[in-house]
């Protein structure tokens, strides 16, 4: 890692850039990234605009500790908080800062928990079931394997993972942890292969889906994602701007969802006059979800499954 610029390629970055750059020129701005990770995006925040100061979040200690490295020349105007995004308001106002102009969620495994074997997070590579992305606190993957009932494990598969073949999963899996621990991936991968059916691994990896659900039950991010969007739109000044980037359908129905409400006007139908207090507080700034490009795509995998919204204050 001693380039450390060169370790993660940030996804949508000049579209981020270009989105948030209304909000973000002003003089003595103010930019929260939820989800800091390796810093890329707020790297270039940070050089595009010369008057900005930055809050980076996030519940990995070890992202943070590359990005500080990293961002060792920008310490006077970066402020890196460890704790999880659903904790915006509180680490932004321990700053003493009241409103800010831009903010930023870049959603789901970042690339270095992706890339580190021992976190667990990646199906082809066999390591401890841990999952966790703030490996100081919580469960860990191997934990609600164990400890899971049969029934349980079901829903979990299907609620976060979309898993047709669910319950024939938690079946399999209860059936061996009582022969033996499930505590590492390779052991999962290889329990979750022989209970697909041979046509279904013709079709699609059988162990995608699983390791999906568990990543999001183990660190709760559907909840903090569902807790942070009303915080985050709250924070923004007037024509302040939030980006999220998903990676997912669940999150991005959540944010798409949230974005509708944020922008519906409160009058009652009928009404000849839209009243001021009914008015929207908020304007969307991106009609639809936003992919990245085929180029993009085919430089940068990762990109592949990301949905972009973003969404503006107006009053």
């Amino acid at each position: 890692m001693s380039d450390l610029s060169s370790i993660h390629t940030p996804v949508l970055l000049d579209r981020c850039i270009e989105l948030l750059e209304p909000a973000l020129q002003r003089p003595a701005g103010v930019f929260v990234d939820g989800t800091i990770g390796m810093g890329g995006h707020t790297a270039a925040m940070l050089a595009r605009f010369p008057d900005l100061t930055a809050v980076g979040l996030d519940r990995d200690t070890e992202a943070l500790a590359i990005t500080r490295k990293r961002l060792h020349d920008e310490a006077n105007r970066l402020h890196l908080v460890h704790t999880v995004y659903d904790d915006m308001v509180g680490a932004v106002t321990n700053l003493g800062i009241e409103r800010v102009d831009g903010i930023l969620l870049d959603l789901g495994v970042s690339s270095l928990q992706l890339d580190t074997a021992g976190r667990g997070f990646a199906y082809s590579q066999d390591a401890p079931l841990d999952m966790r992305m703030d490996q100081q606190h919580g469960l860990t993957a191997a934990d609600i394997i164990a400890d899971s009932t049969e029934g349980r494990l079901r829903e979990l598969f299907e609620r976060y993972g979309d898993e047709p073949l669910a319950g024939r999963y938690a079946r399999a899996i209860v059936q061996a942890r009582q022969l033996a621990p499930i505590t590492r991936s390779g052991m999962l991968v290889d329990i979750l292969q022989d209970a697909t059916p041979a046509k279904i691994k013709r079709q699609r990896h059988p162990t995608k889906r699983v390791f999906q659900a568990l990543r999001i039950a183990v660190n709760n991010e559907l909840d903090a994602l569902e807790r942070v969007l009303p915080d985050a739109l709250d924070l923004l000044k007037i024509g302040g701007r939030l980006v999220v980037m998903s990676y997912q359908s669940l999150e991005d129905r959540i944010v798409k969802h949230v974005f509708r409400d944020a922008t519906t006007s409160t009058a009652p139908a009928g009404l000849p006059i839209e009243l001021e207090e009914h008015k929207p507080h908020f304007r969307l700034v991106t009609r639809r979800a936003e992919t990245a490009s085929e180029t993009e795509q085919q430089m940068n995998p990762r990109s592949i499954p990301v949905r972009l919204r973003a969404i503006e204050r107006v009053n």
